[in-house]
């Protein structure tokens, strides 16, 4: 497994190894002690699993409190992943970094605590899945609106952009909550 850190401090691209023959592929998707020798030392307690139909946007999300830290990849299809940056003692609070994810390149990102996410569907279907370092607590969901002028995130054409009701009532960064 190759693990490249990202401008975004804490914010980790993971590249496994891929063995692939004629009866298929084998790779290895988590490995605790492999991972906390990156540094990613975060225990799992949920996992969650979304289909998104082409030009599908989910984010941008976040909890506050109760933050979670997420280890998103795709097997089937793929998004553009974006991550923003929400703590405010941060040299790149604000900033966002964004990569493709893919059921063909298997790369996966893992996402510490105090970041909103979001993605967009780029194929016809997206399958994520994505394991979470906390549960989920409808009350404390904050939503950022993906397309906010001070972030300008530089999301990929689509045909169309399919955003849910919740998402479209998403707060501009200016007025989010922050992590501290």
């Amino acid at each position: 497994m190759k693990f490249t850190k990202t401008f975004l401090d804490g914010v980790i691209l993971i590249e496994p190894d891929v063995y692939e023959d004629q009866r298929g592929f084998f790779n290895e998707t988590y490995q605790k002690k492999r991972y906390e020798d990156e540094g990613i030392f975060d225990d799992f307690v949920q996992d969650n699993h979304s289909i998104s139909v082409e030009g599908t946007l989910r984010g941008l999300h976040y909890q506050l409190p109760n933050p979670q830290g997420k280890l998103v990849r795709v097997i089937s299809g793929e998004i553009f992943d974006v991550i923003v940056d929400i703590r405010e003692s941060s040299s790149t609070f604000g900033q966002w970094c964004g990569v493709n994810l893919s059921s063909n390149n298997m790369k996966q990102i893992w996402i510490p605590p105090g970041f909103a996410h979001g993605f967009l569907a780029l194929s016809s279907k997206a399958e994520v899945l994505y394991k979470t370092t906390d549960h989920r607590h409808k009350e404390n969901e904050k939503t950022i609106i993906w397309n906010d002028k001070d972030i300008s995130i530089e999301w990929p054409a689509t045909k169309k952009v399919i955003v849910s009701e919740k998402d479209q009532k998403g707060v501009a960064f200016k007025k989010a909550q922050y992590f501290k």
